[in-house]
C-alpha cells in the first residue's frame, strides 16, 4: 500500500481491526471490542446544566416561563429536578453541541462569565462522557438584580415610616 492510498483513504475504511481501534481511542472508549457505550442526550443535559451552574454569576438558568413552570411544579410537589432546564442539547456517536439560557448576576462581566462556562461545561462534558464538545452556545435571557428575591421578603418586612413629613 502506498502513502498517497492511506491519506486518500476515508477514515474507518481499509484493514477493519486497524478502523475499530481510531474510533475506540477518538471516543474515549465508548466503542471498545468488547461492546458499545452510548449515551443519552438527557445525561449530557444534566451534566452541562449542573457544571454551568457551578460557575459564580451564574443565578439561574432558563427563559422565563421555563423558571415560571419550574417555580409552580415545585409549589404543588412535582419534579423537582431542574438540572436540565435552560440546556438544550445534541448527541452524536462521538460528539455533541450544548445551548444554554442563563440568568447572569447584575455586576457580572459577561464575556468572562460565558468564558468560564462554556469551558466548565466543556471540561464536565467531555471528562463524564468521552464525547468531544463541539460548541457551547449561551444565551444570556435576563440579569438578576440585587433587590429581586421574587418580591417574598417585601411582603414579610414591616412598612416603613415616611421619611418626610
Amino acid at each position: 500500500m502506498t502513502e498517497a492510498n492511506t491519506v486518500n483513504r476515508p477514515r474507518g475504511e481499509g484493514n477493519p481491526a486497524q478502523a475499530r481501534t481510531d474510533v475506540a481511542a477518538s471516543q474515549g472508549g465508548l466503542v471498545t471490542p468488547k461492546g458499545t457505550t452510548s449515551i443519552d442526550s438527557g445525561v449530557v443535559a444534566k451534566i452541562a446544566g449542573l457544571s454551568a451552574r457551578e460557575v459564580n454569576g451564574v443565578y439561574n438558568m432558563g427563559v422565563g416561563t421555563a423558571r415560571a413552570l419550574g417555580a409552580v411544579r415545585g409549589i404543588v410537589g412535582g419534579d423537582k429536578s431542574t438540572a436540565t432546564q435552560g440546556v438544550s442539547v445534541e448527541v452524536g456517536e462521538r460528539q455533541a453541541a450544548v445551548d444554554l439560557d442563563l440568568v447572569v448576576e447584575y455586576g457580572v462581566a459577561i464575556p468572562d462569565l460565558a468564558a468560564s462556562v462554556r469551558r466548565n461545561v466543556i471540561t464536565g462534558v467531555e471528562r463524564m462522557t468521552g464525547l468531544e464538545v463541539t460548541e457551547v452556545n449561551i444565551k444570556v435571557d435576563d440579569v438578576h438584580l440585587p433587590d429581586d428575591k421574587d418580591g417574598s421578603e417585601k411582603q414579610d418586612q414591616p412598612e416603613q415610616e415616611p421619611r418626610v413629613q
